[in-house]
């Protein structure tokens, strides 16, 4: 690893050193308030802090703490949520990983389809495969179709390319939604 990337990795571990410590602090207090805060500060840190602050936040039994900052990483932009939950993945928690994208996609479906159009048109594949393959598998065949209306034509094929990675019987169900919805499939 080049000297500049130990150096950032250093100070990230550093940076969640401290932040835990506060939260300990806080906890102990009863400052419930301001402990909430700074999670909510956490989730703006750069993805690779993540798997560094879920292991810092379970060994110093604050693992309450991490579910709560999972759940408030869910309302980032589609872009960041992949990130992070690719950051998890990468470092092995691929539980805490797919947990952050199941509870992302509960936002609405217009804004998913917003997302992967803007993620598709990037060509960053990836991100599109792993958000929708979350969202066909959360979310009904109903509310997918949906998600379709912002670009039939480019989010169909999408949409069902992820419901046919969940399961036949998925696939069918969403050709369906989508045909009800308007959609030609």
């Amino acid at each position: 690893m080049p000297a500049e990337s130990a150096a950032v990795d250093e100070g990230g571990g550093e940076v969640v050193a401290r932040t835990v410590a506060r939260l300990a602090r806080l906890r102990a207090e009863g400052r419930s308030g301001e402990a909430h805060v700074l999670l909510v500060e956490a989730v703006r840190w750069p993805v690779g802090r993540l798997p560094l602050l879920a292991d810092a936040l379970h060994r110093a039994g604050l693992g309450a703490d991490w579910a709560t900052l999972l759940w408030e990483a869910a309302a980032l932009p589609a872009e960041q949520l992949v990130a992070a939950a690719d950051a998890l993945a990468a470092a092995g928690r691929d539980d805490d990983g797919r947990q952050l994208l199941r509870q992302g996609v509960a936002r609405p479906a217009e804004q998913i389809g917003a997302a992967v159009l803007r993620l598709d048109g990037e060509g960053r594949g990836r991100e599109v495969r792993a958000l929708l393959d979350a969202y066909v598998r959360v979310r009904t065949p109903e509310e997918a179709a949906r998600c379709a209306a912002a670009d039939p034509r480019r989010l169909v094929p999408l949409l069902l390319r992820a419901a046919l990675g969940v399961s036949d019987e998925r696939h069918w169900d969403l050709v369906h939604a989508l045909r009800v919805a308007g959609h030609s499939t």
